[in-house]
């Protein structure tokens, strides 16, 4: 599945993911290929993601997420400095 991390300044992560894990406002949740559509609100923590190079995270301030066909598109309000 393809993952997009983009912030207001600049793209964070473009690429292809096998999971990846959301500091959601209710919790922790992941998303695994052929998840069901979603969009969803995210609070401030690490987006850890896992792809062929292994395991990665980014720190995000909050944001939103959708879900759709295998892609996955996250608009984070900031980075956490």
């Amino acid at each position: 599945m393809f993952l997009e991390v983009v912030t207001p300044i600049k793209k964070v992560f473009s690429g292809e993911v096998t999971s990846v894990t959301f500091p959601g406002v209710d919790g922790l949740f992941q998303v695994l290929n052929d998840h069901t559509p979603l969009v969803s609100t995210l609070k401030k923590g690490d987006l850890v993601y896992k792809s062929a190079k292994g395991e990665d995270s980014v720190e995000i301030t909050g944001g939103v997420v959708e879900v759709l066909n295998n892609k996955i598109i996250v608009l984070a309000d900031g980075l956490a400095e």
